[in-house]
């Protein structure tokens, strides 16, 4: 099946289950952190929309913990970067109705959670097609090691998606029901 129509199949399937806008418990993630021995303390996230899962409660909490949080701005090219963000920093709607910071200061994210439209086992991921996380990836991959984590819902799961060389494998998948790594 060609990405484009599973993109809208599974869109329409993510829509109709997370209708009561499914969370994933901090706790769950902040023990995963401990046994796969994940201390860095720099985290970037993303602003949920779409019926993505919500990482903001994540956030909240992991900024409580004296995490530094940080959110993507996308930029011209298909490229986008991250910048430093705190629940009292005020967000501006972008040109795809998604909030995100205001720029002020870049940063590279030493964790990554990357939402996501599907995703299979071997830990491949098929986003919205624009490329943004793929590039910007990739890209971070030269400067550092950086922990890739995606977010869904189990019933975004799906047998095989077909990549191609652009795409980044994820490290982790953490859904509302498992992990998969």
């Amino acid at each position: 099946m060609l990405k484009k129509k599973l993109r809208k199949k599974i869109l329409k399937i993510r829509e109709k289950h997370n209708q009561k806008n499914i969370k994933i418990d901090f706790n769950k993630i902040i023990n995963f952190f401990k046994i796969e021995n994940i201390t860095k303390k720099n985290i970037g996230g993303y602003f949920p929309v779409n019926f993505e899962v919500d990482d903001l409660d994540l956030l909240k909490n992991f900024e409580k913990n004296n995490y530094k949080i940080s959110l993507p701005v996308i930029k011209k090219k298909f490229q986008m970067d991250f910048y430093n963000w705190t629940f009292s920093d005020p967000l501006k709607i972008n040109n795809y109705g998604i909030p995100e910071p205001e720029i002020k200061k870049i940063v590279y994210p030493d964790i990554l959670f990357i939402p996501m439209v599907a995703f299979d086992k071997n830990l491949n991921r098929l986003g919205y097609g624009g490329g943004y996380y793929d590039r910007f990836i990739e890209r971070l991959s030269r400067k550092k090691k950086i922990v890739k984590i995606g977010l869904a819902i189990s019933s975004q799961e799906i047998k095989k998606i077909p990549i191609n060389k652009h795409d980044q494998k994820l490290d982790y998948i953490i859904t509302n029901e498992n992990i998969i790594k």
